[in-house]
């Protein structure tokens, strides 16, 4: 299980060995990884670093999305999976 509180795509880029992210939930978090699984961790830690960061300096918080979703992208189709206790649920687009 992917525990997020906000949603989160993925994109693949031109550099095989990079995918970008960012979350359309949370305005101005981006970052890059290794792989798909890299950028799940990252993102799972980075959101909660922006969460205590928008804090500290008084600024407001997004509300917690109540369904996240994790979107995996590339330029030839979508698939987006839907995080829930007990599983993911693919969605090809």
């Amino acid at each position: 299980m992917i525990d997020l509180e906000y949603s989160l795509v993925i994109e693949a880029t031109e550099d095989h060995d990079f995918f970008g992210f960012y979350s359309p939930d949370l305005k101005g978090f981006t970052g890059v990884g290794h792989s798909v699984e890299d950028c799940l961790y990252k993102a799972k830690w980075g959101m909660t670093e922006q969460i205590n960061l928008l804090k500290e300096q008084g600024l407001p918080i997004p509300l917690k999305n109540p369904d996240p979703k994790i979107i995996i992208q590339n330029e030839e189709h979508e698939v987006s999976y839907t995080s829930a206790n007990s599983g993911f649920e693919a969605v090809a687009h």
